[in-house]
C-alpha cells in the first residue's frame, strides 16, 4: 500500500517525485531569506540554514505522516469494507509513505550541508537514531488519530491547529541556544519537554557539532532529567496509538 500511494501521488505530473522535494525547499528558502536578511536571526550562527532545513525536512515528515493518517481510514473505507486484512496496515502504510519521502528529501539535505561547507563527522550517525525516533512517535500519533477519527470528525480540524502551534513552539527556525539567550535557560527546560524540540536540537548537534555555542548536545542545554522525559514520551505515544487502534480496530467497518 505504501508503494502504490508513493508512485500514485504524483502520477501524471510533469515533475513528479520533485513537487515532494520542491514544497519544503521553497518553504526552506522563504524562512530561510525572511529570518536571515529580514529579521537578522540567522546572523553569526554558523551553517543556520542547513539547520534550517534540516528541521523543516524532519517537520514535513512528522506533518505528512500524521496529517496523512487522520483520515486514512475513512478514505479507505470501500476496502475496508470488502477486505479482510489487518486494519493496522492502514495507518502504517501512511506512515511508510511518509518515511519514503524523508529519507528522499534528506538526500538534499546531505547535498546541501555538503555545499554549504559542513564537514562531515561521525557524529552524523546519530541522525538515523534521530530520524528513527521521529517516525516511532509519527506512527504512534498515527495510529491514534486515525482511530479516533473515525468516531469523532472534529480531530481533522484540531490537529491542523495543533501541528501549527506545535511548529511554532519547536526550535525549527531558530536554535534551542536563542530561547536560552532570550528568555533564560529555565524556559529552555519547559520548551525541550516537547519530544520534538529534542531530537531537532540533537540533529543540530549532529550535524554542526562543531559549534557548541550554537548548537550544543541536548543534554548540555536541556539537563538529563528534561532529556529522560522528553524522550520516554515517545514510546509511551506509540504504545497508546498501539493500544488503541487495536482495541478500535474490530470495530472500524461498523462505524464507517
Amino acid at each position: 500500500m505504501a508503494r502504490t500511494e508513493f508512485k500514485l501521488r504524483y502520477f501524471g505530473s510533469v515533475l513528479g517525485y520533485l513537487w515532494s522535494l520542491m514544497r519544503p525547499l521553497l518553504f526552506f528558502g522563504v524562512l530561510y531569506l525572511f529570518f536571515t536578511k529580514v529579521v537578522g536571526l540567522g546572523k553569526g550562527i554558523p551553517h543556520y540554514g542547513v539547520y534550517l532545513l534540516t528541521c523543516i525536512v524532519f517537520w514535513n515528515f512528522v506533518a505528512e505522516a500524521t496529517g496523512s493518517a487522520v483520515n486514512c481510514l475513512v478514505t479507505r473505507e470501500g476496502l475496508l469494507r470488502k477486505v479482510r486484512f489487518p486494519r493496522m496496515v492502514v495507518p502504517l502504510s501512511v506512515s511508510l509513505t511518509a518515511t519514503f519521502n524523508l529519507a528522499m528529501n534528506f538526500i538534499a539535505v546531505i547535498v546541501f550541508a555538503t555545499l554549504d561547507g559542513v564537514a562531515f563527522g561521525v557524529r552524523w550517525v546519530e541522525l538515523l537514531p534521530i530520524a528513527i525516533a521521529l517516525i516511532f512517535l509519527a506512527t504512534g500519533l498515527a495510529m491514534l488519530l486515525s482511530a479516533l477519527y473515525v468516531r469523532f470528525r472534529d480531530v481533522a480540524p484540531i490537529w491542523e491547529v495543533t501541528l501549527q502551534v506545535w511548529f511554532y513552539t519547536s526550535p525549527i527556525m531558530f536554535p534551542a541556544t536563542s530561547i536560552a539567550r532570550r528568555f533564560g535557560p529555565g524556559l529552555v527546560h519547559y520548551a525541550l519537554l516537547n519530544p520534538v524540540a529534542i531530537l531537532l536540537t540533537q540533529a543540530g548537534y549532529a550535524f554542526i557539532g562543531h559549534d557548541t555555542k550554537h548548537f550544543p548536545p541536548a543534554e548540555r542545554i536541556a539537563g538529563l532529567t528534561t532529556l529522560v522525559i522528553a524522550l520516554a514520551t515517545i514510546p509511551c505515544i506509540f504504545a497508546l496509538g498501539w493500544w488503541f487502534f487495536s482495541r478500535e480496530a474490530p470495530r472500524v467497518a461498523e462505524e464507517l
